[in-house]
């Protein structure tokens, strides 16, 4: 919820329309104010390990590409963050909270006992390792102090109130423990185990930068909340897009087990057969979803019921979800599996059409189960759909150049099209090539469901490395060519390609068809293939080729398909606009 008044002479979205994300409170000239969730960085710790929330707004809209970061949340804090837009915004939030005139409230949750109903704490922060510790007099150490204030006490459940007198990493984490309080789910500080860290940042008081009126900014704590589905609430639309990963194992506390919302129909894959837990499971993530109301304003003096804080198995005698459960056994022998035993089987809930529809970022696709591996449209692409649908890279990176005419895209290993759907929406001529004619035909539909005439359009049955050879001998030339082949292929013509190791043989056969200026992405879908390595090989592409990249923006997984210790990062994405080398 958002607590101010409109400032005089400053338009303000109340209400961000459909395609803005989940997280979006507040934005106009100056300010930008989202409502974090739990278990998603500030800014990415490292250039490979998945985008911080402040790197993906940032790349996600031209309006935004001047975002700059004036205060962070821990990465398993959830609630209000303010970005800036412009430089007086910069320089006024920059001073207010350097000054500590920006006012900070959070909530958090214990489950110890807290005597006083006030208490304040005071210390100097030294870093030991990956925590912080507390001094009474440090050398080294930043004055660290906050005060908090007890809101509403029930048997093993405290609520509270945190005001950070200073902005030091953990100070409030530090000083709940030293009280004797340590947060729910902070084990890092000596908390109970709990399925999230139980601190919100609840509220911000600031001055507006350009009209110096006081405005605050609220989001509710959501305790009771899957922390999972929290985090994809924040980043997908609030219409238009009802796909996404619900559960990408080891980070959302489930090794082994991927659930996917496709419309309708939850897709659960897994080497072996469920368990009852894991069936559960699905159907509380497919409860929450048809039960999601409107967010009301939270009463902060009520506390959530303490049965859904702590890691417990799912509730097995609660109703099960009225949506359709396919389950797909994962293989490793995929490419030696008939199509029949690759697609994944009715398990639970409703009958359905094996085909059937959903809808991301306003685009329609047509899925099918009875297809083999994949139901016909990888979620992980989600971005970089959205990218060729809106013609918008990254900061500063517009796909396509300023001329007069309609680019053209060519999109090879097309499989169903969804790439070139996105780039004919957005006003592109397309080409789409692979080595299904069934494939292509699915294609074709995609683009009826979206009110697009494939007759306008050309698709080209046939290996991809022959094709490429034939429409550069026509001299055919493209503004941007999308290359995303599968990790493994064998063709008659072309013999095996592995991505880790043919990657750029690839990229030598397509850019002899790319304009000088014209945009690459070149995706590899694999864990063996690490990201410096991929860029490394296709630097030297371009260098055998006489190419030279002059604009680059690297894409890594999405964030609902977050990158965890057990579940290492197995796509890279690269935009480039590329450009003739420079004759010495």
């Amino acid at each position: 919820m958002l607590g101010f008044g409109e400032p005089d002479g400053i338009s303000m979205i109340e209400n961000p329309s459909h395609a803005s994300p989940g997280c979006l409170l507040f934005e106009d000239e100056h300010l930008l104010v989202v409502n974090k969730p739990a278990g998603w960085n500030t800014h990415a710790p490292s250039p490979f390990a998945g985008e911080g929330i402040y790197e993906w707004l940032r790349h996600r809209e031209a309006r935004w590409a001047s975002l700059a970061i004036i205060h962070r949340l821990d990465k398993e804090t959830s609630g209000v963050l303010l970005f800036t837009k412009t430089p007086l915004a910069n320089r006024s939030l920059t001073d207010q909270f350097a000054n500590r005139q920006a006012r900070k409230q959070y909530l958090l949750l214990t489950d110890r006992g807290v005597k006083n109903t006030e208490l304040r704490a005071s210390s100097h922060l030294v870093r030991l390792g990956d925590r912080y510790g507390s001094r009474s007099q440090s050398s080294n150490g930043q004055f660290a102090e906050t005060r908090f204030r007890v809101v509403d006490r029930q048997p093993n459940r405290t609520l509270l109130t945190a005001e950070p007198g200073t902005g030091r990493t953990h100070q409030i984490r530090v000083h709940a423990a030293d009280l004797g309080f340590p947060i729910l789910g902070d084990s890092l500080y000596g908390g109970t185990h709990g399925k999230r860290l139980y601190l919100h940042a609840h509220a911000l008081t600031v001055r507006h930068p350009a009209t110096n009126r006081e405005m605050r900014f609220e989001a509710p704590p959501e305790f009771e909340s899957d922390p999972g589905l929290a985090l994809r609430e924040a980043i997908l639309p609030s219409q238009g897009t009802n796909a996404c990963r619900l559960v990408h194992g080891a980070f959302d506390g489930w090794p082994g087990l991927y659930v996917d919302r496709l419309g309708s129909v939850f897709l659960v894959q897994a080497e072996v057969s469920l368990t009852g837990d894991q069936l559960e499971l699905v159907h509380f993530l497919a409860r929450e979803i048809e039960g999601r109301m409107p967010k009301k304003q939270a009463d902060v003096g009520r506390l959530p019921d303490a049965s859904g804080l702590i890691d417990s198995a799912p509730d097995k005698n609660r109703k099960p979800a009225s949506v359709t459960i396919l389950h797909k056994l994962l293989r490793k022998d995929v490419r030696e599996t008939d199509v029949s035993r690759a697609s994944p089987v009715h398990l639970a809930g409703p009958p359905f059409s094996d085909a059937w529809g959903i809808t991301e970022n306003g685009v329609h696709y047509q899925l099918s189960s009875r297809e083999g591996y994949s139901a016909g449209l990888f979620l992980d692409q989600r971005d970089n759909r959205r990218r060729l649908l809106t013609a918008h890279i990254a900061a500063g990176f517009p796909l396509f150049p300023t001329f007069a005419g309609r680019p053209a895209v060519l999109n090879t290993f097309a499989y169903t099209c969804g790439f070139s759907v996105c780039a004919a929406l957005a006003g592109a001529q397309t080409v789409s090539l692979d080595l299904s004619r069934k494939y292509l035909e699915w294609g074709r539909e995609n683009f009826r469901l979206n009110g697009l005439d494939p007759a306008g359009h050309e698709f080209i049955y046939g290996d991809c490395f022959d094709w490429l050879k034939r429409l550069a001998r026509k001299q055919h030339r493209f503004d941007v060519i999308i290359l995303d082949p599968p990790t493994f292929s064998t063709s008659k013509v072309s013999g095996v390609f592995r991505v880790e190791k043919n990657y750029d043989k690839l990229l030598k056969a397509a850019l002899p068809l790319l304009k000088d200026d014209g945009v690459v992405l070149a995706c590899a879908n694999t864990a063996r293939l690490a990201p410096e390595d991929f860029l490394a090989e296709i630097q030297t592409a371009l260098r055998d080729c006489g190419r030279s990249i002059r604009q680059q923006h690297y894409v890594p997984q999405p964030p609902d398909f977050p990158v965890h210790r057990e579940e290492p990062a197995y796509l890279k994405t690269v935009w480039m606009r590329i450009g003739q080398s420079q004759k010495s």
